[in-house]
């Protein structure tokens, strides 16, 4: 609607500061938990990529203490949100239990993202002290 095309064409002005935003975000975290990478996976940019990040995602190993499940009950009792990282493993969906498809391979990774990865958000208008409070959560809950 016109509405939501000037809604859009005004937020479009605040592009770049929301993109610098994000980015400062997600290096304050990559920073704040770089040190736990024997009980979780950080993400990392595509070699020549740029991106500006949506979320930032987490994986927790299976040599952690905990597991995702309870991680993210910790996080959530602290009032931080996280999200799962969307379908994972699609064959797995219960949609796909009578349709007919193809495996060509091992499917590894889309089942450790099902069962292991979320992530919390690195949105602009989360400050530094919003976002140490997560890392200091995480960091704690991983280092039992």
């Amino acid at each position: 609607s016109d509405m939501q095309a000037a809604c859009g064409l005004a937020q479009l002005k605040k592009a770049d500061t929301f993109i610098a935003a994000r980015k400062t975000n997600f290096k304050f975290l990559y920073e704040a938990l770089s040190d736990l990478k024997d009980v979780i996976t950080l993400p990392t940019a595509t070699e020549h990529a740029d991106p500006s990040w949506f979320g930032f995602p987490i994986t927790v190993k299976r040599s952690a203490p905990i597991s995702r499940f309870e991680l993210i009950n910790i996080l959530d009792s602290k009032k931080i949100g996280t999200r799962l990282l969307f379908a994972g493993n699609l064959t797995r969906q219960p949609s796909m239990e009578r349709q007919k498809y193809r495996i060509a391979d091992k499917l590894d990774v889309t089942d450790t993202i099902m069962y292991d990865t979320f992530w919390v958000g690195v949105h602009p208008a989360l400050s530094e002290d919003m976002l140490s409070f997560v890392s200091e959560v995480m960091r704690e809950a991983l280092l039992r």
